[in-house]
């Protein structure tokens, strides 16, 4: 079974596009959160999401246009969190709100855990390449997977600890690895053996950056897509 994996798309459905044109065919889509905020299109986002069956989690922008609350968050984000808010209709708020904290599920064999944050805070906690190296190990355990998603840094990595995964595919809406094309994944799970394919696509910025700038939201979230920070 083939898997694309999603992460942080964040309401750029234009890069999204350009992913799942890139991936060509697969089996089934995991979504590790923060489908909305920072970009112009959480509607679409959304409605591509819904379509087309994505197995979704919350990220914690998601829980925060959801719930309109936007403590802890800075300055940048929360604006973006309230723009899109009121972008949205009430059912796609929602959908929002009913997304899952975390996820799990066998493929094959293989257990598979999605969170947004990591296993200790589902929403919140980042887990950076240097901290998934030393953490790997206790993060698969407490999970109890084969295979560990996370999302939420925005930071692509896939480390191995004996035949188990702990992955990050990266953003899709908003790169920050200094690489400003969309990042993804695609996961072949066969006969309980696992293979990790990390990609990136390049997506039309401009336009972006453009409809991000005349809804109001802050020039530094549409100039920072370009540099992939």
């Amino acid at each position: 079974m083939k898997l694309l994996v999603l992460g942080d798309i964040h309401s750029n459905f234009t890069a999204l596009e350009r992913v799942l044109e890139d991936a060509g065919s697969w089996d089934m889509t995991l979504c590790l959160g923060d489908i909305v905020g920072y970009g112009p299109d959480p509607e679409k986002c959304i409605s591509e999401a819904k379509m087309r069956g994505f197995r979704c989690i919350a990220g914690n922008h998601d829980a925060a246009v959801a719930s309109g609350e936007t403590w802890g968050f800075n300055p940048y984000a929360a604006a973006a969190v309230q723009i899109n808010r009121r972008l949205l209709g009430l059912d796609a708020i929602r959908w929002l709100g009913g997304l899952p904290s975390h996820l799990s599920l066998e493929v094959e064999g293989i257990r598979i855990a999605l969170y947004h944050g990591s296993p200790r805070d589902p929403l919140n906690e980042y887990i950076f390449p240097h901290e998934a190296y030393v953490l790997a190990e206790r993060m698969l355990r407490m999970a109890g997977a084969d295979l560990l998603l996370l999302g939420h840094t925005h930071v692509p990595y896939l480390i191995r600890v004996d035949g188990r995964y702990l992955a990050n595919p990266g953003s899709v809406g908003q790169p920050r690895d200094g690489d400003p094309r969309a990042s993804y994944m695609l996961i072949e799970v066969d006969g309980g053996e696992v293979s990790i394919q990390h990609r990136r696509v390049e997506y039309d910025i401009d336009d972006v950056a453009e409809r991000m700038r005349k809804l109001g939201l802050p020039e530094f979230l549409a100039s920072r897509l370009y540099y992939g920070y």
